[in-house]
């Protein structure tokens, strides 16, 4: 079996994607988000914590209370994509340690008893589950819009707990036909990687 996928695959998860402001109408089922986590869930953590949590926004009601946090510019495309995710961290994950890491339940307090620390690791880990939730919506079929333009402190305060820090929005959907603005350069191989 080749552990190396074949380069459409490529082109869709890396090369080809890209960051979509518009979106048909075409609904996001749960079907469609339980396939994404079902992806998501495996990607690597430390200590296999699971930090990440998705709050969907889908009643009309929710989306009008979300889109007032939202910068101007990201306004219109949260108010009408067809599903909007807020992705945030939860600064409690230690909880759930001795389930994800069975062979060392004592993880929970041997390292994770302070909470800066748990802040740290949720930040850390959450935003790696993040990056993994927006490959996870390319490889299902659908394009996201992940965006930190909006009041993280209103986001919080209409939609988590003091126990949850928001890392980002994503809407998610059907890229529409004007989807995309043009690719912005990258940096080359050279001026990323050093060997020593």
């Amino acid at each position: 079996m080749s552990l190396v996928l074949d380069p459409a695959a490529q082109d869709l998860l890396f090369r080809e994607a890209r960051t979509a402001n518009t979106f048909t109408d075409e609904p996001v089922t749960e079907e469609h988000v339980q396939a994404i986590y079902d992806l998501v869930k495996y990607g690597p953590t430390a200590f296999n914590q699971s930090p990440l949590r998705i709050t969907l926004v889908r009643s009309p009601e929710a989306r009008e209370r979300l889109v007032k946090h939202m910068a101007e510019g990201n306004q219109p495309k949260t108010a009408t994509a067809p599903l909007v995710a807020i992705l945030s961290a939860d600064n409690e994950f230690h909880e759930e340690l001795p389930q994800l890491f069975p062979h060392f339940p004592q993880a929970k307090d041997a390292f994770f008893s302070e909470r800066p620390v748990r802040e740290q690791a949720a930040g850390l880990n959450a935003a790696l589950q993040a990056a993994y939730f927006i490959v996870g919506v390319r490889a299902a079929g659908l394009a996201a819009g992940p965006m930190t333009g909006f009041d993280f402190q209103g986001v919080q305060k209409e939609f988590l707990d003091d126990d949850h820090t928001p890392l980002m929005i994503v809407n998610i959907g059907k890229p529409g036909d004007d989807a995309w603005f043009p690719r912005s350069p990258r940096l080359e191989f050279d001026q990323v990687v050093t060997t020593v």
